[in-house]
């Protein structure tokens, strides 16, 4: 039996989620120092409860997650009116190493997935749904990939086997990204700004510090620059689709946001734009906090111990993998400066789980520790654009193979 629970119901729990994770993270050491977002706290809580719930009533709670996805597409359009061509540029050699690195990522991602299907006898395509598809590519990429490969393969559970590798690797994600940065942030005395505006994750005010003033009319010229991007976002978005080029909506509303924001203000002098302003931060974090408590509390946790065993091991491997390779390549890879350790965050975050995962670690490791703009801008147009293009043919060429 499946109780649903209704989309307005869903989001206001998502958004008594986050307080419950920021009391939880804020009171347990592990959690602060560790920088645990803190829907990540709070959405593994429910999504706990949720199981014990299962485990005790045989009933499943399903949320309907409707207003998940506007949130994704708002957070994004954001991202993009804070970027700037100059900023973009800047980060060029940033960007080309970040999608090197994560090419090669991703076909050492599959060859974990193959030496799992060889320890525990399943069928070699299976390798792409213990590693790629489902981790870097995530639900959506698994989910697209399963049936495909269970008519391959004959595979009765490939398809059970994909999800539950993109859930597990999303909770691995979420708890693995902020300890990352701390030791290496900590370990290399590295420390970022703490006075450039910031795109997203709002630094925490101490108690009796007065607040920054936020009106009304910020608020909203803010929102309406993010719904412009998203519509125009939906147009590009059709446009790709009919030429073939499959895209997540996100990624065509981050792009009109960056065009927006480098070519209106040069072209209306006059108008006055939010990208760099405390009210599109305060959107930015309000998006993507309620949308990551959203998704972690909607996680069906019993999925994971019905698979059992090989499912665990393989995602271990996956794990040391991660761990290893962020330590000793990405880092060092992108320059041992405070961004890269950011970007070691969101790696983390998008290389087990999925993009709005890795944005949250970089968040959380930012609020502590100072701004990294250049590596909100970065990630994205990797994790979310090229790095599905790569994924995809990597994909191809393990299951012919």
């Amino acid at each position: 039996m499946q109780i649903l629970v209704p989309a307005f119901a869903s989001v206001t729990l998502g958004i008594t989620v986050f307080f419950v994770g920021a009391f939880l993270t804020r009171s347990v050491g592990f959690l602060k120092d560790y920088n645990i977002p803190e829907p990540v706290s709070g959405g593994l809580a429910v999504a706990t409860l949720t199981w014990m719930y299962f485990y005790l009533t045989g009933d499943q709670i399903v949320f309907d997650l409707a207003v998940r996805d506007y949130l994704l597409v708002l957070f994004f359009a954001t991202i993009g009116l804070n970027a700037r061509v100059a900023d973009l540029l800047k980060g060029g050699r940033l960007l080309m190493a970040l999608l090197m690195l994560t090419v090669g990522f991703i076909v050492a991602q599959n060859a974990v997935g193959y030496l799992g299907t060889v320890l525990f006898d399943l069928p070699t395509p299976i390798a792409v749904l213990l590693g790629s598809a489902a981790l870097i590519g995530g639900h959506g990429t698994a989910i697209a990939w399963g049936p495909q490969i269970e008519a391959t393969t004959g595979f009765a559970a490939a398809n059970e086997i994909g999800i539950a590798t993109a859930t597990l690797g999303l909770v691995l994600a979420a708890l693995i990204g902020g300890p990352i940065a701390k030791r290496l942030i900590d370990r290399h005395g590295l420390e970022g700004s703490h006075d450039t505006s910031p795109i997203v994750g709002l630094e925490f005010k101490e108690k009796g510090e007065a607040p920054d003033l936020v009106n009304h009319i910020s608020l909203m010229r803010s929102t309406l620059a993010a719904h412009v991007a998203i519509l125009l976002g939906y147009f590009l978005h059709d446009g790709l689709d009919d030429a073939g080029l499959k895209l997540p909506l996100f990624v065509p509303c981050l792009l009109m946001g960056i065009v927006m924001s480098n070519t209106l203000p040069y072209a209306l002098p006059r108008l006055t734009w939010p990208a760099g302003s405390k009210a599109l931060a305060i959107i930015s974090d309000v998006s993507l906090s309620v949308f990551l408590a959203m998704s972690l509390m909607s996680m069906q946790l019993w999925t994971l111990a019905e698979l059992g065993g090989p499912l665990v091991a393989v995602l271990a491997m996956q794990l040391v993998l991660t761990v290893c390779f962020i330590g000793f390549v990405v880092f060092r890879g992108l320059g041992r400066t405070y961004a890269a350790a950011v970007l070691s965050a969101g790696f983390a975050g998008f290389a087990l789980g999925a993009t709005p995962t890795a944005i949250a670690n970089m968040s959380s490791v930012t609020k502590r520790y100072g701004a990294a703009p250049l590596a909100f801008i970065v990630l994205p147009l990797v994790s979310a654009f090229f790095v599905d293009l790569a994924n995809a043919l990597v994909i191809q060429l393990f299951i012919g193979l």
